[in-house]
């Protein structure tokens, strides 16, 4: 692994990404079993009550909680900035995102008007904590980079997708919706899809293969343009979408050509990487790729098919893409992080990051969730077989919380021990 520009001196404590971590597939565990004892015609639709509470289940419970966990750790790390106590702003936002979760989960589902109100509060208020404390945070960077500018487009578009996804919320809570209600749908997901998630996981991935894979660097033109380019895209398709929605699938084909070309980088810098021994993260990048051609360029025609096939666009995109990328980095990022602060308190016999994971059951998980993906998809014509696949899914996110804990342990063990260095005597340091 190359370490180049890691600033490891402003780490912030483990816990603070690992609780979003350890959660995170506990939610799609949920998801899981909602899909399971759902109607599969009634998830067909985009705008049923099940269909929303099990996508914002994935996308909130697992997608969310994983990528402000891994912001926790790579803000200071990456772009070399400091989160003003950063412990406490972890606790706040992840409490009120966990409990905002489960409201909105169990307010919709069961339609309990209150409980809604609530998580559109709670949710709101642990977004926008970690959110503006973020943006704050960067405005102490000194080297900006393109990942450190892809981070902060990222978090824009988190912030106004979160003001958005409360007035959503709050309009079910009180049984009343706005003549804008669709259009305001419309831009929730489709800029936290491409605008948060997809900006997010480029400009991570400008470090992250480079780091962790030793793949070739990406381009000039990449780093620098892309993110404006897909972020120009998407301005112009809310543009169009207000004022000539027919013409809307323009830009959209130009978000999906930027995204296909992102993605078929990325499975050429796998290709050419030094480092040939493959892993299941690797698996995932790869997945992730072919899934992101698929998906974006099936969203921007789907419109010719009035709209017909929404639900497998999210699957081949949300499920596909974005949830294999965070799953494999998973594999990758916790037990970095049980190394990285094991030798940063001078523990010196510490497992590899290779041992901490059973590569079998690793294995086991990626197909079960590969298989679950393409038959949700199958299932959206044969609606009979849905449970099946809903098992697989389940099976697939219990084993990977069981490989995430895994690591967790290791650390809880090696921590009770005595380090072999004693490292007062440097000034690296974690921060308490």
């Amino acid at each position: 692994m190359e370490f180049d520009g890691l600033s490891v001196d402003q780490a912030p404590p483990i816990s603070a990404p690992i609780r979003f971590f350890v959660t995170a597939p506990l939610f799609a565990i949920l998801a899981g079993i909602l899909i399971f004892l759902s109607d599969a015609q009634v998830l067909a639709s985009r705008y049923s009550i099940e269909t929303i509470v099990i996508t914002h289940a994935i996308t909130i419970g697992f997608l969310s909680f994983v990528m402000f966990g891994a912001l926790f750790q790579m803000l200071p790390v990456l772009a070399g900035v400091k989160i003003s106590k950063v412990d406490i702003i972890s606790k706040i936002s992840y409490t009120l995102m966990l409990v905002g979760t489960f409201s909105m989960i169990f307010g919709l589902w069961l339609n309990i008007s209150k409980l809604i109100l609530v998580s559109s509060l709670l949710l709101g208020g642990g977004f926008l904590t970690v959110i503006i404390s973020m943006l704050v945070a960067f405005r102490g960077v000194i080297n900006v980079t393109p990942s450190v500018r892809a981070m902060i487009t990222s978090l824009v578009f988190a912030f106004i997708i979160v003001l958005i996804g409360m007035h959503l919320l709050a309009s079910y809570g009180i049984g009343k919706f706005s003549g804008l209600h669709g259009l305001f749908a419309n831009i929730h997901s489709v800029w936290a899809i491409f605008g948060f998630a997809g900006v997010l996981i480029i400009g991570v991935a400008f470090h992250v293969l480079p780091m962790f894979y030793v793949a070739p660097r990406f381009k000039k033109f990449c780093k620098q343009k892309v993110v404006w380019l897909i972020t120009s895209g998407l301005l112009l398709w809310l543009v169009l979408n207000i004022f000539a929605e027919s013409y809307s699938t323009i830009a959209k084909i130009w978000v999906a050509m930027f995204f296909w070309a992102f993605s078929t980088t990325v499975y050429l810098k796998l290709n050419a990487r030094r480092r040939r021994v493959s892993d299941i993260t690797v698996w995932y990048w790869r997945s992730a790729a072919i899934f992101m051609t698929l998906g974006t360029f099936s969203w921007a025609f789907n419109d010719f098919f009035d709209g017909k096939y929404i639900v497998i666009v999210a699957i081949l995109i949300g499920g596909g893409f974005i949830f294999s990328i965070m799953s494999g980095m998973l594999y990758k990022i916790v037990p970095f992080l049980v190394w990285f602060h094991l030798n940063a308190k001078g523990y010196m016999t510490i497992p590899t990051m290779n041992e901490m994971i059973n590569k079998k059951l690793a294995t086991a998980q990626f197909v079960l969730f590969i298989i679950s993906l393409v038959g949700f998809i199958i299932s959206f014509f044969i609606p009979s077989i849905l449970p099946i696949f809903a098992i697989s899914f389940i099976s697939s996110m219990a084993i990977l919380e069981y490989n995430i804990v895994i690591p967790i342990l290791i650390y809880a063990k090696i921590i009770k021990t005595k380090p072999e260095f004693d490292m007062s005597m440097f000034t690296m340091k974690v921060e308490k």
